[in-house]
């Protein structure tokens, strides 16, 4: 085995800055895995495993460990009963192909989360969803090494903690896990309406009313390629803040004075307020900052964009920028979406 060393970390990461690792590897296999994280406990240095780099920010210090890149590749298909199919999916794969392929055999359960970036592995750990479904809703298990135990284990979907965006792999058990592939459990059948309110505007103004997989994917693609940069040709991490859930009280604080501000019912009882809104209100629509050569995408305040940052510092410097401006004018806190390592 012979990890390469000194990498810069800014090529896993889609907002491409950090500082460098000290060892990184491919990983292909369980075997590989196992062997690698044997070579680290060896050389005593601690360990991060990633896919893609979509949903990660890594700090200017680098890291002082072994970098694992998750290259498992894996598609399974079993047939229950002609309707109800369990889709297994190695870890790194990309997590679009994933789904087109899904969507090409007639099933549905993650159709409407194309075009989201990063690897399969990735998607549980963030709990991913958008427009109307999310990972959680399919998600059968999740196969990884645990490393308290130190073998592979299969952990149910019941057991993986899940809440909005969020989840064990990323909170109580955050390191614990290294994940190999994960089960989905989809249905060969059309979805029916009523979707989320964007994708039925969409539907609306494009005079579809026959409802399939394929017409979720692509709707979604559509609207997600018009209104969000592709992080491939433009550094950003998607979605920098999770909508915020707050209570009554502060909702009818920030609607005294802003009676239309965008909200919904969360799950646990709370109300989601948009953060996209909050941080337009705020003064940071289409916001070019030439301190820190960080931006706000045109179409959607949420994305922040590397135009011309030196370093993760002036990043983080934007960030709180906002966070500052949302938190003084709405009594509002932000929480970041993508993970700052190590």
């Amino acid at each position: 085995m012979q990890p390469l060393t000194n990498v810069s970390l800014r090529d896993y990461s889609t907002m491409r800055l950090g500082g460098t690792a000290a060892y990184a590897l491919e990983i292909h296999s369980r075997s590989d895995l196992t062997a690698a994280l044997a070579w680290a406990a060896e050389q005593q240095l601690p360990v991060i495993m990633v896919g893609q780099g979509s949903n990660i920010v890594w700090r200017d210090e680098g890291f002082a460990g072994l970098l694992l890149i998750n290259k498992v590749t894996h598609y399974e298909v079993m047939d229950e009963d002609g309707t109800n199919f369990y889709v297994t999916i190695g870890a790194g794969e990309p997590w679009d192909n994933a789904v087109a392929r899904t969507v090409e055999a007639g099933l549905t359960g993650v159709e409407a989360l194309s075009l989201i970036p990063g690897t399969a592995g990735a998607t549980p750990v963030q709990n991913v969803g958008a427009y109307g479904q999310e990972i959680a809703n399919s998600l059968v298990s999740v196969e990884a090494y645990d490393t308290a135990l130190r073998s592979f284990i299969n952990v149910p979907a019941a057991d993986c903690g899940f809440g909005y965006r969020t989840s064990r792999f990323k909170t109580a058990d955050r390191g614990r896990f290294y994940i190999t592939a994960i089960t989905l459990h989809l249905m060969h059948a059309n979805p029916e309406p009523p979707f989320y309110a964007g994708l039925q505007q969409y539907f609306a103004q494009h005079n579809i009313s026959s409802y399939t997989p394929q017409t979720i994917r692509d709707a979604v693609t559509d609207i997600r390629t018009h209104k969000l940069p592709d992080p491939a040709v433009t550094a950003n991490n998607g979605s920098f803040f999770a909508n915020p859930i707050v209570d009554e009280g502060t909702l009818a604080q920030v609607k005294a004075e802003y009676d239309e501000v965008p909200h919904w019912p969360a799950a646990d009882g709370g109300i989601k307020l948009s953060a996209a809104w909050l941080i337009e209100q705020a003064g940071f629509k289409d916001y070019h900052d030439q301190e820190t050569g960080m931006a706000t995408w045109p179409s959607q305040p949420l994305v922040f964009v590397n135009e011309h940052a030196r370093n993760t510092a002036d990043l983080l410097k934007f960030r709180q920028k906002i966070l500052d401006a949302v938190r003084t004018k709405f009594d509002v806190s932000l929480e970041q979406e993508p993970e700052l390592l190590p």
